[in-house]
């Protein structure tokens, strides 16, 4: 008689799978209740879910809140420095045909003695003979990021300041020869030998955005023309009366180095399918025409 009740004292098999499907069935409806579902005498406020669409002018407004909330004063540039300083390293092992050690700098050596003679006034300078250079192991390091100019609601670009230092030991040994054309032609040489080297280069680094209203539109970096350049140089005058570490030969090498990063300190990078080196050529000819009678 025992066996013909449902449950006992000792339940089977089949009871204990009995009750486990029921407590199963009674938690899950228990968590549809209380979790998903809401009773129908409740009242509760629902967000509709509405996608965010670029033409709501609300939305440009906070972004552009957004932007000027989390752009600090001062940006950091480790990661343009990390970027720039694998840019020189490609341009020293470039000049050195990618090769180490004293071959590189053989090959980088002959490559600037070269260039230097391409380049010597020859009425002037007898034939220039580079004996060492020194390519540099650092590079520049940019640092205090910053927007000079916001301008909200003016077509003009933004423009970036950057604060660069540059410190590093490149340097090149030459000589050459000046030559006296009076009263005849290479009727005098004075010898002169060079050893030029950098302590210090500092400048601020302007970044300008292109412009959306220009018919070919570049990104300009350039440097200001109030930067700090330090360079030391060792000098030998003369064959038998040598003079040494003349100060005017000094003055005049760091003004002709001056002035050729005060001419050549603005670089225009073009946008790719945005115009021409023909149509860039054309912009900068206007933009020094309009300087010139400004001046």
């Amino acid at each position: 008689m025992g066996n013909n009740y449902i449950f006992s004292l000792t339940p089977t098999f089949t009871q204990g799978l009995v009750l486990g499907q029921l407590s199963i069935l009674v938690l899950l409806a228990l968590v549809l209740k209380y979790l998903f579902f809401i009773p129908p005498e409740s009242e509760t406020e629902t967000v509709p879910f509405h996608p965010l669409s670029k033409s709501n002018p609300s939305w440009h407004q906070d972004v552009k809140e957004d932007d000027k909330d989390s752009v600090p004063e001062q940006e950091s540039a480790h990661w343009f420095n990390i970027l720039a300083r694998q840019v020189v390293e490609v341009y020293r092992a470039k000049l050195q045909n990618n090769l180490t050690g004293y071959e590189g700098i053989e090959v980088a050596r002959r490559k600037i003695e070269d260039h230097a003679n391409n380049l010597r006034p020859r009425g002037f300078l007898d034939h220039i003979t580079v004996h060492s250079v020194d390519l540099g192991m650092s590079a520049p390091k940019l640092s205090n990021a910053r927007v000079v100019n916001d301008n909200d609601g003016d077509s003009a670009p933004t423009t970036i300041e950057f604060d660069m230092s540059y410190t590093d030991t490149i340097s090149v040994s030459l000589s050459t020869s000046y030559l006296f054309n009076y009263p005849m032609s290479s009727f005098a040489r004075l010898p002169v030998s060079l050893t030029i080297s950098l302590s210090l280069f500092e400048s601020k680094v302007t970044l300008v955005p292109p412009s959306p209203a220009s018919a070919a539109p570049v990104l300009t970096i350039s440097l200001p023309q109030d930067f700090t350049l330090n360079l030391k140089t060792t000098s030998l005058m003369g064959s038998r009366a040598m003079l040494r570490d003349v100060p005017k030969l000094h003055e005049l090498i760091e003004y002709q180095v001056r002035k050729v990063l005060a001419l050549r300190g603005t670089w225009k990078v073009i946008l790719p399918g945005m115009g021409s080196l023909a149509t860039v050529q054309q912009e900068i000819e206007k933009e020094q025409a309009a300087s010139k009678e400004q001046d």
